[in-house]
């Protein structure tokens, strides 16, 4: 039975419960009008004798259930000569109120106060569009006067974290974030840090701020700050502790100055050293790095020789020891003749049974042969040997390209000319010069990253050949205070200027370059780049708002298997890091998708990413391609093989260089994973069509150095192959490319192609084509409309006690790090919808951003349905307050 029937009470009527009425001519009317709407059964005010409204002195405050136990709601009012309830538009039994009746006595009017108790089960029948309410009416002898409304809500917290801190090894003065996400409750949690079980007063310690959405800032990390860190979250019904995150503070050990030279020794040399405490490392941090010790001659070579000064030594023992010397020389240089000569012949005998033409340009030119691995060949020289050199299946059978037959001989040359390639009138000679060259290693691997410089070029193979390149790409648009997008079309990158960002009545031509040159990001051991240089500028141009910077990149995404890092130029030309993408910072923010980078920044310049593989399963993306065009010879047919950087500004560079040497695009280009393991790259061709076409002597197979591909962003990276055809009706041609790592992945080009350019059909160079307009202005540049983005900001920009705010947002959009960046922004929501707009450019998928701000209102709708069981005992009470 509903309460306003059991009133007795029709729909639309006064109450028959109220006595004190007494006015039959009001009853008679509003029982003569009785309805069915129980939402208002008592005037709003009475005919009566002059006399004051009621004025509340206590109005029902908002309350929380806790477990199974009542609530009481109270309203205190004068004058009043009765005061009802009224829960969600019904009036509440009289039989469940009570009422207590006092005289004020410096006014001499009455005073009543009311109360009633709200139970679990009243509040869980009820299923309406708002929380369960109550409010307080009085009557006087004037009229009638309403309380605030008051919320009854059940009272819960889940028992899981939404978010866990998670621990953390920083360098001494680096921020450390700990992210923390209490779990689902009402009322809402409030959150306290504890280390090693002690609370943190964020008040008593300038350097740490426990304020920003739960998190823990410490802004500069000290070696006190290590510890075990704990999450605590509590509100009225319990308490919750997250699991403990271990913060460890490293210092990475430094050298101390060198010490003064120590006196010359009798063997004429003096020492210095230097020690690692300055200082010394602690807490895991990295060993100095360098020398601890150095000695020199302190004689300027005139050293002393059984205690005698050079120059007193008799003329016979000189000659006598330089006699020695040299026949010892001359004898060693006989037996290395020797050994050369021998180890060249029995390994040409030892590869004469195979009799295909194939180049293996690491081993042809003498590096499984005659020089150590670390001595580099020339790579753009023509190979000439009397005799087969490779194995007949490529495929199947590893080169020898790891082994090595001597020790490493420091700027050797070696010239090797082959009868038979005189035979056939080829006099061309190959010069190889080794030198060694330094080796860096990525994390957990001791495999040498060598790099190769290519000298030569000759008619007949164009091994990784040098493509000539323009400086730059460059862009410009004109913007103001209504923001735009600057693309470079076809390249991948494009820069996002967020509606007011520039100041109104202000505009700037604001411009934006890709270098094509020589990349003046130099690697740094075992660190590559991974991206374009990226300049965008004016430098001195001021934004209110960040605005994203999107850069693409080769890399297969992995935090196991690469530290990727955002670096800068600056000023003076040197290259500065601005942030590790899977680090906190409160200065930018990164957001690494699978092809591309999207930053958020305050200043322009010049931006590239790194990268340092940790493991050997860091893998580089890149793109393989076959172009062809007809040779001067009217019979040949040149194939170029490209492997370069899975960045669209990177196969942009050969299309264009391509388009000047008359080439076609063959096939559409494919992905190869190229994994850091240190295997070399084979390019062949295969399947070519007996009596129609051959190929060049010893062009059918070429191998590449491992260096060389993993730095290919330096240049495009080419293997050419000339064919040729028997007779001049030829004009089709078909064959298979093998682009293969050794020990790796491997990718198959098939051409079929007619070599008449009137016959050929063309390949589209780009599945998705840019914008004809780099610039665009004003609304026109974003996919979400003004109205509705300043709509989303205004609704999740503030707080939510039932968690609908920027962090909801960030979170449905698969924004999940580095939370802190957007809490230090006056909009964290507008930010975020610049993101979206940034990894949007190409779709605007609004679609996807509805169901995620739809998902928002389903994930929390109302909690009535709630069942007892799922919550937890409290592990903590609270004392009733307020009578509750």
């Amino acid at each position: 039975m509903g309460r306003a029937a059991a009133l007795g009470g029709g729909g639309g009527g006064a109450p028959r419960w109220l006595p004190w009425l007494g006015l039959c001519f009001w009853a008679a009317g509003a029982a003569a009008g009785r309805g069915t709407d129980n939402s208002e059964v008592l005037p709003e005010s009475i005919p009566s004798a002059p006399g004051t409204l009621p004025h509340f002195i206590e109005e029902p405050d908002d309350a929380y259930i806790i477990k199974s136990n009542p609530i009481a709601l109270r309203c205190k009012a004068r004058p009043a000569m009765q005061i009802f309830f009224k829960c969600n538009g019904e009036w509440v039994h009289q039989n469940e109120h009570v009422s207590e009746e006092s005289l004020d006595e410096s006014s001499g009017l009455k005073v009543r106060e009311v109360f009633i108790n709200v139970t679990r089960q009243q509040v869980e029948d009820f299923h309406g569009p708002e929380d369960y309410w109550c409010q307080c009416v009085a009557w006087s002898h004037l009229g009638t006067s309403k309380s605030r409304k008051a919320s009854v809500r059940i009272a819960y917290l889940r028992k899981n974290f939404e978010q866990d801190p998670q621990g953390r090894e920083v360098p001494i003065e680096g921020m450390i974030v700990l992210h923390c996400r209490p779990p689902e409750g009402v009322p809402a949690a409030e959150v306290e840090w504890l280390k090693n079980e002690e609370p943190i007063d964020s008040e008593q310690d300038e350097n740490i701020d426990t304020r920003a959405d739960h998190n823990l800032i410490i802004r500069q990390a000290r070696l006190s700050d290590s510890g075990n860190y704990t999450c605590m979250a509590a509100n009225i019904v319990a308490k919750r502790r997250s699991l403990s995150a271990t913060v460890v503070v490293y210092v990475d050990g430094s050298w101390e100055v060198w010490s003064e030279w120590s006196v010359c020794s009798p063997e004429c040399e003096h020492l210095r050293i230097r020690e690692c405490t300055a200082p010394a490392p602690r807490n895991g941090g990295k060993f100095c790095e360098g020398l601890s010790q150095e000695s020199e001659n302190c004689t300027d070579g005139l050293c002393i020789l059984d205690k005698k000064p050079l120059h007193e030594i008799k003329p016979q023992s000189i000659e006598s020891a330089s006699d020695i010397a040299l026949y010892s020389g001359l004898g060693a240089a006989v037996v290395a003749v020797a050994v050369l000569v021998i180890g060249v012949t029995l390994y040409r005998r030892s590869q004469s049974d195979y009799g295909v033409d194939v180049i293996d340009s690491s081993a042809l030119t003498g590096n499984s042969l005659l020089l150590n691995s670390a001595m580099q060949p020339d790579l753009t020289v023509s190979r000439t040997y009397s005799g087969p050199i490779c194995l007949q299946d490529p495929l199947d059978k590893e080169l020898m390209t790891e082994s090595s037959l001597f020790n490493p001989l420091s700027d050797i040359k070696v010239k090797v000319q082959s009868s038979f390639m005189v035979s056939l009138g080829v006099s061309e000679r190959a010069e190889y010069h080794g030198k060694n060259h330094s080796r860096t290693f990525p994390h957990g691997n001791n495999h040498s990253f060598s790099t190769m410089h290519p000298r030569n070029k000759t008619p007949y193979i164009q091994n990784l050949s040098s493509l000539p390149t323009r400086t730059e790409l460059r862009t410009t648009g004109v913007f103001g205070h209504l923001g735009g997008r600057l693309v470079m079309p076809n390249t991948g990158v494009s820069l996002l200027i967020p509606h007011g960002a520039i100041p109104e009545e202000n505009s700037w031509e604001i411009y934006m370059s890709i270098n094509q040159g020589e990349p003046s990001l130099q690697s740094d051991g075992s660190e590559v780049l991974l991206s374009p240089e990226v300049t965008c500028g004016p430098p001195d141009m001021i934004v209110t708002t960040p605005f994203a910077l999107t850069i693409p990149h080769c890399a297969d995404v992995s935090s196991e298997h690469w530290n990727i890092h955002l670096k800068k130029r600056t000023q003076q030309g040197k290259w500065e890091e601005v942030m590790s993408v899977e680090d906190e910072s409160t200065s930018c923010y990164c957001l690494l998708d699978p092809f591309a980078c999207h930053v958020l920044l305050d200043s322009f310049g010049t931006y590239a990413l790194t990268g340092e593989p940790i493991t050997d399963c860091a893998v580089k993306q890149l793109k393989v391609a076959v172009f062809g065009c007809m040779s001067c010879n009217s019979l040949d047919y040149n194939l170029r093989v490209y492997c370069v950087d899975n960045t669209p500004c990177a196969f942009q560079e050969v299309v264009s260089d391509e388009r000047h040497q008359g080439g076609q695009l063959l096939e559409e280009p494919k992905l190869l994973h190229f994994q850091g393991n240190t295997f070399s790259l084979q390019i062949s061709v295969l399947d070519i069509p007996p009596f129609l076409w051959r190929i060049k002597p010893f062009t059918a197979c070429q191998e590449v150095p491992f260096s060389r591909v993993w730095c290919s962003n330096r240049q495009p990276l080419h293997c050419a192959f000339s064919l040729e055809r028997y007779t001049p009706t030829t004009t089709q041609l078909s064959c298979k490319i093998c682009i293969r790592q050794l020990k790796g992945h491997e990718q198959i080009l098939q051409v079929q192609t007619s070599i008449l350019e009137s016959e050929r059909e063309a390949i589209t160079f780009f599945a998705q084509e840019d914008s004809t307009f780099p610039a665009q202005t004003g609304p026109k540049a974003f996919k979400i409309p003004y109205s509705i983005r300043q709509r989303i900001c205004a609704t999740f920009d503030t707080p939510n006690a039932k968690g609908k705010d920027w962090q909801m947002l960030a979170q449905k959009n698969s924004i999940n790090r580095n939370l802190s960046y957007f809490a230090t922004q006056s909009s964290p929501s507008a930010v975020i919808l610049n993101l979206w707009e940034a990894r949007h450019q190409h779709d605007g998928d609004l679609d996807s951003l509805a169901c995620a701000l739809e998902e928002i209102g389903r994930t929390h709708t109302k909690l009535s349905n709630i069942s007892e069981s799922q919550l937890d005992e409290a592990d903590f009470n609270y004392s009733r307050q307020n009578g509750l």
